[in-house]
């Protein structure tokens, strides 16, 4: 008759495994409570999250799973953020073109973008003009390289060139 050591030994099953099995457990609720952690100060694009916790010397599958997860419960979604996103750096002053980019560079699809941030919407020519004026004042660029000045201080912000010139056109 074997002990139970030479059986688990024999079917390959013992401490070794279940202790594998216990510290890949350790390791994925590791990596789940670090993820939870950096949600709590702000949303993350699923990309960005992936990004943040590689960039932490994680094993890039298990932080796959772990962040596939936490998309399955809802507490990680590129919708949301790009709409909260949006809608902050909107109220920041921000134009169209650099929204899209800094959502392009977390990881959030083209389509999400198209869904949170219409480029052709009038609002944007609104928003041109309020950022030029906070910045400039009301009163119309007195020459060429004024004018130069505030259309470099709009396209940094990421508005159009038809967004600047009809704004500064309008002043």
């Amino acid at each position: 008759m074997m002990s139970r050591t030479q059986t688990e030994e024999a079917t390959g099953v013992g401490g070794s495994l279940l202790a594998s099995e216990s510290q890949c457990l350790n390791v994925h609720n590791k990596i789940r409570k670090k993820a939870m952690d950096l949600l709590m100060r702000r949303e993350h694009a699923v990309a960005e999250l992936q990004k943040k916790l590689v960039a932490r010397d994680y094993d890039t599958n298990i932080v796959a799973e772990v962040v596939a997860h936490l998309a399955d419960e809802g507490l990680v979604s590129d919708a949301r953020f790009t709409e909260a996103f949006v809608r902050y750096r909107c109220n920041n002053g921000h134009g169209p073109q650099r929204i899209q980019s800094e959502l392009r560079e977390r990881g959030v699809s083209e389509k999400i973008q198209v869904a949170y941030l219409d480029t052709g919407d009038s609002q944007w020519f609104e928003r041109a003009a309020q950022v030029r004026s906070k910045r400039f004042g009301d009163a119309l660029p007195e020459d060429f390289k004024e004018r130069t000045r505030q259309a470099r201080f709009l396209q940094y912000r990421g508005f159009t060139s038809e967004q600047i010139r009809e704004v500064l056109d309008d002043v």
